[in-house]
């Protein structure tokens, strides 16, 4: 087999670049389950490690990745797989999920506007729980102001649809003017995410690009939010857009992953479930 026929067979490839969660239900773990279920080649690039405390109520954990490592993770990562790497795929496609602290924000920003990225996908996290609230609001601003300019979709739930948009949620109809806003403020097509958090039966999102507005509708899976569902659905994106697809085929196709992997979720001992992506990608 020559060379080139090895590389016209090689997946499209994306980057996760967040932080480990130490159950297996959110963060950079189901980032990497989902990428292998739609057929991408995953890496993730981490910036810290969060973990549940069972002693304190299930309380956040947070230890952040030094500062040089996470440099590191992405310098090597690009040279791989980059743009001026030879590589059969190139990386041309990010999600950006848990950060954490102003300076792995900084960090990621010189990475990202070096790095040749077509697709950036930013599932916004603008609380990072386990942290100081002071220091939270910081990471909160630094997002806003360093990585949402850079994103080319956007995935808030609805408190980050609230905190970016700012408005108060209540029907379909605040979603869509709030997407139209986020999408207003960033330039990114952008995935507003109602879930279980607006009143009804069905679990609405709402996609904008600034020409085309669908909502995304699904029968609700319980009432409750599942761990790993908003990662997933951002993963589920970055994958799809790594494959060429269009942002509205991704979003519509990680509306589907999702609700398929929340109605066959996993139960444990922790008292929240967590999908699985594994039933979501049949």
């Amino acid at each position: 087999m020559t060379s080139t026929e090895l590389h016209s067979e090689s997946p499209a490839i994306a980057l996760t670049i967040a932080g480990s969660e130490a159950t297996g239900g959110a963060g950079a773990q189901a980032d990497l389950k989902t990428f292998q279920e739609l057929g991408v080649f995953g890496i993730v690039n981490l910036t810290c490690i969060v973990s549940f405390d069972p002693k304190d109520d299930w309380n956040h954990r947070f230890v952040p990745v030094d500062q040089q490592v996470i440099a590191d993770q992405l310098e090597a990562t690009t040279a791989a797989y980059g743009p001026e790497s030879g590589a059969g795929s190139i990386l041309d496609t990010v999600k950006i999920g848990m950060l954490g602290s102003p300076a792995t924000i900084s960090t990621v920003e010189t990475a990202l506007q070096g790095g040749g990225f077509r697709n950036i996908v930013l599932d916004p996290v603008l609380i990072c729980k386990g942290q100081e609230p002071g220091h939270a609001l910081d990471t909160d601003q630094a997002l806003k102001t360093q990585i949402l300019p850079l994103a080319t979709f956007v995935t808030p739930n609805h408190f980050e649809s609230e905190s970016l948009s700012g408005m108060t949620i209540s029907t379909v109809d605040d979603l869509v003017e709030a997407a139209k806003k986020i999408h207003a403020l960033s330039g990114a097509a952008v995935l507003a995410k109602g879930g279980v958090r607006l009143a009804g039966d069905a679990a609405v999102d709402v996609f904008y690009d600034g020409e085309t507005l669908e909502i995304l509708s699904e029968p609700k899976v319980g009432e409750v939010a599942v761990s790993g569902a908003g990662c997933s659905l951002a993963a589920a994106v970055t994958a799809e857009l790594a494959k060429g697809a269009t942002p509205l085929e991704a979003a519509r196709t990680a509306k589907a992953f999702v609700t398929r992997g929340i109605a066959n979720r996993v139960t444990s001992g922790a008292p929240f479930t967590a999908l699985w992506q594994g039933v979501a990608g049949a």
